[in-house]
């Protein structure tokens, strides 16, 4: 997959196949509409485009808005959109001047100008431009004039309810981490890079890897107990994550801290991981005593390795 983030030295495409989004999360609607566009593709047997933005559109729009954290950073989303099968991603930097470019501009100066689209396809309730108003209805317009097929998805339903990024966010901010992979199609994961900690969990034999976001928009699930596992340089290893203020011990700053039931994952001082949250197992608790709290802990993981085999 070609990733293109300049077109200065880019030569402009005699054809494509064509779709335009910011694709958050990458569910299972963005999921349709990106296999369409390389179904197609391969059909016309030409390149498959997406022309997508970073930062994220919102974010710069409106910078202090808190329900923008990311399900997925830009890399995460790379690697999902390049296993689909797209040819060329096109990753527009995103700013005020640009939000100010009408809808007509950004295709005749960007899109039709550098990709020569053939074929265009978005989902149903997508915009661009300013003002938002490159939307279905302007696209079909455009499309005929310049005599380029379009296509227009429906929405993807789970239960009659329209999955959408928005949906999938507030399911991660609720902690049901289940019903949130079942709408993505995947699982909710981010990186991290690991730092040292307070040590506390060697104290209670249970050592733990303190673990902070790569992305810093990256959206946390609810605070508490989940299943978990750590894709660690070619390792896969299950465990539970605390994601909480460790009250048994009167702190107050929010912690990711990862116990990994393998004995080979250690010195992981500095270096990056993956984790994939599974299910969550319990609220964050206060315990009277330490003894208290490992004999939870000792549960918690029983709970997780009994359910592990769902996930293996």
């Amino acid at each position: 997959m070609e990733i293109i983030r300049s077109l200065d030295s880019f030569i402009p495409l005699e054809s494509s196949v064509l779709t335009i989004g910011s694709y958050d999360g990458i569910h299972r609607g963005h999921q349709k509409v990106l296999s369409t566009v390389v179904e197609h593709s391969k059909l016309r047997k030409v390149p498959s485009v997406l022309v997508t933005f970073d930062p994220h559109p919102r974010y710069v729009l409106h910078p202090n808005a808190k329900e923008l954290s990311l399900i997925m950073g830009i890399e995460q989303k790379l690697e999902i959109i390049e296993s689909i099968g797209i040819n060329i991603v096109y990753i527009i930097n995103f700013t005020r001047k640009l939000s100010k470019t009408t809808a007509r501009e950004f295709l005749e100066n960007i899109i039709h100008s550098f990709f020569s689209p053939i074929y265009m396809i978005i989902g149903y309730n997508h915009h661009f431009g300013k003002n938002r108003e490159g939307n279905a209805e302007f696209l079909l317009k455009y499309c005929k004039e310049k005599s380029i097929e379009l296509d227009i998805i429906e929405s993807v339903s789970d239960n009659e309810k329209s999955i959408s990024s928005s949906r999938i966010r507030q399911l991660i901010i609720d902690g049901d981490i289940r019903k949130a992979n079942l709408i993505l199609g995947s699982v909710f994961s981010f990186k991290g890079v690991v730092v040292k900690g307070a040590g506390r969990g060697v104290s209670l034999n249970f050592p733990t890897a303190n673990i902070i976001p790569v992305e810093n928009k990256q959206i946390l699930p609810k605070i508490g107990v989940y299943f978990v596992r750590g894709r660690i340089i070619g390792l896969n290893a299950y465990g539970m994550c605390n994601l909480g203020v460790r009250p048994t011990f009167e702190e107050n700053e929010l912690i990711m801290e990862v116990h990994f039931f393998l004995d080979e994952v250690d010195n992981l001082y500095g270096k990056e991981v993956t984790i994939d949250f599974f299910e969550r197992i319990r609220d964050e608790k206060k315990f009277p005593t330490s003894e208290k709290l490992i004999k939870q802990l000792q549960k918690d993981k029983q709970k997780c390795l009994s359910i592990k085999g769902k996930y293996e």
